[in-house]
């Protein structure tokens, strides 16, 4: 029985991949050449794995243009919609002129809606204390001193508050946006970096919650909902901000790219092998730049890395610089973003002078190029 089965499986063998005889004629010789089930078969699997490599990494790429192409639509939809706020403001201003000019008895509701306004507004500003390019982004309008009618300055003054809440929610979603883009672009998850809450400088309040906020802001519920809107967006800027600036975003050196990460022909036996970082190549003692701010975790010689530096940068990640000339680092030491911590060289297993550089998280490498790619992206935001 068990002949007759493995009889079965050599003939299934025989049929897909059959002995063939391979002749080459070269100067009036004649070389023969056997490709036995078992090569065919080999090669076989080596094909099939190459493909299955590629079809990967296409989906990869295809995932990481998505991922961005959705992101740039978010940005130019927010962008729209404060377009279109703006300019509804203008024929809300004329038509609001007419209905107080009509009234009487409104003018002192109406400044001291202004006033609450203002005052919740400024709360809001204050979050963007600190963000590159807000303050001028977000500048009040400068004030018209020819218009003697009080009931219209008033107003401006109001429409200029409506101005402003709706740059801030544009600025905010903007920048949050692109930091989320970002993260995943390195194939992180931004919802795991953002803070949990948001305090508008007092008391937590939920977002489905208008007419507490607004109770608690002491503005109407609709100007209390853009108010939230726009801290929300600030507070999941300024946590994806933080966190990012603890993440090995940026480059170790500016060389060019020799070897990527993943499959390749290992340059010592010619066999496919997992490459689990990315090289640079530039001249002896090129200066490398911890990529994060972190702790030295390791700085010696490991087996097959040569001269190595590894440092711990919190939340689970790590990355290690290999085959250095020199180390520049101590373990145990505290090392800030771009500081010296070695210089390139061939140490360990290496076929000329380069850098080998690692991304870990949570004890898994992960792709190098998808952190500089989320650098590049923050850069541009900045």
């Amino acid at each position: 029985m068990v002949q007759d089965h493995q009889s079965g499986r050599r003939s299934v063998i025989e049929r897909w991949f059959p002995e063939r005889h391979l002749y080459l004629r070269s100067h009036g010789e004649t070389r023969g050449y056997v490709l036995s089930s078992g090569r065919q078969m080999m090669a076989a699997a080596a094909g099939a794995l190459l493909v299955g490599w590629t079809l990967i990494a296409s989906g990869g790429v295809l995932f990481e243009m998505v991922s961005e192409s959705t992101a740039d639509q978010a940005v130019r939809r927010a962008r729209a919609e404060s377009e279109r706020r703006n300019a509804d403001l203008q024929a809300r201003l004329d038509s609001a002129v007419v209905r107080m000019t009509a009234t009487t008895g409104s003018l002192d509701d109406m400044a001291t809606m202004v006033e609450r306004r203002h005052a919740a507004l400024a709360q809001v500003m204050t979050l963007f204390h600190g963000v590159q390019g807000a303050e001028e982004a977000l500048k009040p309008a400068a004030p018209r001193t020819n218009d003697g009618n009080p009931v219209r300055r008033m107003l401006r003054v109001r429409m200029d508050q409506e101005r402003l809440i709706a740059r801030a929610e544009t600025e905010a979603q903007t920048r949050a946006e692109r930091l989320r883009l970002a993260f995943r672009l390195a194939g992180l998850n931004p919802a795991a970096y953002a803070p949990q809450g948001t305090a508008l400088g007092g008391p937590l309040v939920e977002a489905r919650d208008p007419k507490a906020l607004a109770a608690v802001l002491d503005v109407d519920e609709a100007f209390a909902l853009r108010i939230r809107s726009a801290a929300d967006n600030l507070n999941d800027m300024r946590g994806l901000a933080d966190a990012a600036q603890g993440l090995p975003f940026n480059r170790p050196t500016q060389a060019r790219t020799t070897s990527g990460f993943g499959v390749r022909f290992d340059p010592f036996n010619g066999r496919p092998a997992v490459h689990q970082g990315q090289d640079f190549a530039a001249p002896l003692n090129t200066p490398i730049h911890a990529t994060a701010p972190g702790v030295v975790s390791f700085a010696g010689v490991r087996s097959g890395y040569g001269k190595t530096v590894e440092i711990d940068h919190g939340r689970g990640f790590k990355t290690r610089y290999a085959h250095l000339n020199a180390t520049a680092v101590t373990p145990g030491q505290r090392v800030a973003l771009g500081q010296r911590v070695g210089a390139m060289g061939s140490t360990g297993r290496s076929t000329g002078v380069h850098l080998h550089y690692e991304v870990w998280m949570d004890g898994r490498p992960l792709n190098p190029a998808r952190f500089m790619k989320a650098g590049d992206q923050l850069v541009q935001q900045d």
